[in-house]
């Protein structure tokens, strides 16, 4: 079992407490986490595109796909069945494997951080945020990249409810910046 998964087990009782639950199936748990990155212009590049999808594979430890236009726009310049971008979806001990390595390593190793924005919570207990490069994992050779690129993180959490998915994400560690909510 992953040092998360422990950490999550033993927090549930005094989120439960915390937030007034009484059934024991309404705690809020993660779902599952999505790393996406959009293509845009590397999406002509074949081994471009081939190299950044690697790199997601390795940070997530799961493979990466890349994801086709389903249809052509002309104001972005995509043609239907294209690379328009590379997304993984994790679920079970590699969410949290990734959530603990995300928490630990990769978030104290950027410059200047301040904490992830609390704003990110889109009304339905879902967390989104973004990483402006992939160079602060650690898995991640700078010598193997050919061109650095940012990733949106999106943590799925089985509530409804914002303050119930922050409060959870709080309780695991997750390094919110200071302010209001």
């Amino acid at each position: 079992m992953s040092r998360m998964k422990q950490k999550y087990i033993d927090i549930t009782p005094a989120l439960r407490e915390e937030l007034g639950i009484k059934n024991v199936m309404q705690t809020p748990k993660l779902e599952k986490i999505i790393i996406s990155v959009g293509a845009g212009e590397e999406g002509k590049d074949n081994k471009l595109i081939t190299n950044m999808a690697d790199t997601i594979s390795l940070i997530a430890g799961q493979k990466a796909v890349i994801v086709n236009a389903k249809k052509s726009v002309a104001g972005f310049k995509a043609r239907e069945g294209s690379p328009s971008g590379i997304k993984v979806t994790l679920r079970g001990e590699n969410m949290y494997n990734f959530l603990d390595k995300l928490i630990s390593i990769a978030l104290p190793r950027v410059k200047d951080f301040r904490g992830v924005p609390r704003k990110g919570f889109d009304g339905r207990g879902n967390y989104n945020f973004g990483l402006d490069e992939q160079l602060m994992f650690p898995e991640v050779e700078f010598d193997k990249i050919i061109k650095t690129h940012g990733m949106n993180i999106t943590i799925v959490t089985s509530t409804e409810n914002d303050k119930e998915a922050f409060t959870l994400l709080e309780k695991l560690g997750m390094p919110f910046a200071k302010g209001k909510n």
